[in-house]
């Protein structure tokens, strides 16, 4: 057994489980606050139910997203510490203010709006959750600052009296936060993240609407709120699925330019082409096509060049003078680190390690698409329920019905994790483009056994906690919407906090 290759799926399997939970709190806390702000306004009792409702769904998220986040920091120190002394210096910076500034952020505002419904005037108590809500967006800022320098070095310098990378001064900060590929994705995933929420929102409304309406002592205010609730999250859902689309093709034309080796392998590409592949499937070892169905010219549009570099091209190109972008360029850390690779990966070859610049391409190309197709049916899923809901109209409690609600908000909600699988791996075989390979990045003290020990105990407390959520979500979310009160405000300052859900 090969400790890398536990450790990179010890990683996968518990970032892909944590992600589930980032674009729901990322978009239902934004979403909630909405509706809280429509009450506030209105004095209308159903969007208070609807804030309470859909506010206790995206606490019981929030709370499993934070428990599942937290072992992810445990893994950089345990597995892969060589990655951790190298990138210290740069990946702790963003990192810590996600900590010191975001989470602390949200976290205590959330506390603040879960307690401080009959303690704080009810503008002030919104202002809380908006807060919250800034605090997510915060966070997924510095999350993607760390990610996007591992998909582009820039603002770094190498260290060689330390062997290791650091920060290119005050600068290379400053030119970390306003990396290309950071603002290329950031609005990317934002808007996955209200695809995601707003299929939520509109199918679990929907699915009540559907049953409340066929009962015969069916309550009016509850259904109408339903149907609020139903078609306000579709119209998220559609709004977000445009802008994703939007988004995603300035993304693709980042990742053309800085990662050309990505996009090759995501079209399955072995020559230059400006042809869009629809189905490409490579032969065993990845050097050539065994079938290759491509729509003419299409691709170039996407990509923004004439043609893309084609996987031969780069393997030829990384051959002739290492790792370089679409231009031929390499960041400050990239060209300094340059001869330190080299001697690594000849180690790694006498040692009977063959290394490929090129992502794998059978799991590029297919997450690739899986995306793009995940988020389209979500999107065609909404676009029914408003068809549904047009002049009144009530949608019946069949079983296909309940299917296709069930399926709008997971479609998106895989499509984002399959685009987060896309971009991680096809980053790969480096840990920071250009500079680390995955295995030097390993801890060395790190034995396969421990590792594996430890992925096997990690996956069953992931599928305990995933019990838990589902049955504690089910559970709230089969209930509808509850009664509620007008909160009045206590003016005895020694009054106990009460939790209000």
């Amino acid at each position: 057994m090969d400790p890398v290759t536990i450790a990179r799926w010890q990683f996968g399997v518990t970032t892909v489980y944590h992600f589930f939970f980032v674009p729901i709190t990322i978009g239902m806390s934004m979403l909630v606050a909405i509706m809280q702000t429509i009450w506030v306004r209105t004095g209308n009792e159903r969007y208070l139910k609807l804030t309470k409702f859909f506010g206790k769904l995206f606490l019981i998220n929030f709370a499993l997203g934070v428990v599942t986040g937290i072992v992810q920091e445990f893994q950089f120190g345990m597995n892969w510490s060589e990655y951790s002394r190298f990138v210290g210096d740069i990946f702790g910076a963003p990192l810590a203010l996600e900590a010191l500034i975001a989470f602390f952020l949200e976290s205590t505002f959330i506390g603040l709006w879960i307690f401080g419904w009959d303690k704080l005037p009810k503008k002030l108590h919104l202002l809380t959750i908006y807060a919250a809500a800034i605090g997510t967006m915060l966070s997924s800022i510095f999350i993607l600052a760390a990610n996007s320098w591992m998909q582009n070095p820039i603002g770094a310098k190498f260290n060689e009296s330390l062997g290791r990378a650091e920060l290119d001064g005050v600068r290379g900060f400053l030119d970390i936060m306003a990396n290309p590929l950071l603002w290329s994705a950031l609005p990317h995933v934002i808007a996955a993240s209200y695809m995601v929420a707003g299929g939520l929102i509109a199918g679990i409304s929907a699915w009540h609407l559907a049953k409340t309406s066929a009962k015969d002592d069916a309550n009016a205010d509850d259904i109408a709120a339903y149907r609020w609730g139903s078609k306000f999250g579709a119209w998220v859902l559609i709004v977000a699925s445009a802008v994703t689309f939007f988004t995603g093709d300035a993304q693709a034309k980042a990742i053309t330019i800085m990662q050309p080796y990505k996009l090759a392998a995501a079209e399955g590409a072995f020559e230059n082409t400006a042809d869009f592949s629809l189905i490409t499937i490579p032969n065993a070892d990845q050097t050539a096509a065994t079938v290759d169905v491509k729509v003419p010219g299409v691709l170039s549009i996407i990509a923004g060049v004439p043609q893309i570099k084609g996987i031969d091209t780069i393997r030829e190109e990384y051959a002739a003078h290492g790792y370089v972008n679409y231009h031929g360029e390499q960041t400050k850390l990239q060209q300094q680190y340059a001869s330190y690779v080299k001697d690594y990966l000849k180690a790694e070859e006498l040692r009977g390690r063959q290394f490929s610049p090129i992502p794998d391409v059978n799991v590029t190309y297919w997450s690739f698409r899986l995306m793009m197709a995940l988020g389209g049916a979500g999107l065609l899923i909404g676009a029914y329920l408003l068809f549904v809901l047009r002049k009144g109209g009530v949608p019946k409690p069949t079983k296909l019905f309940g299917a296709l609600m069930t399926a709008m908000p997971l479609l998106p909600l895989f499509a984002i994790s399959f685009g987060w699988i896309f971009t991680e791996m096809g980053r790969q075989p480096w840990l920071v483009a250009g500079v680390m390979p995955t295995s030097a990045g390993i801890s060395p003290t790190a034995s396969a056994g421990e590792v594996l020990f430890s992925f096997i105990v990690y996956t069953l407390l992931y599928g305990a906690l995933a019990v838990i959520e589902l049955k504690l979500f089910l559970y709230y979310m089969s209930k509808g919407l509850p009664e509620v009160k007008e909160p009045k405000i206590s003016n005895d300052p020694d009054a106990p906090m009460s939790f209000a859900y």
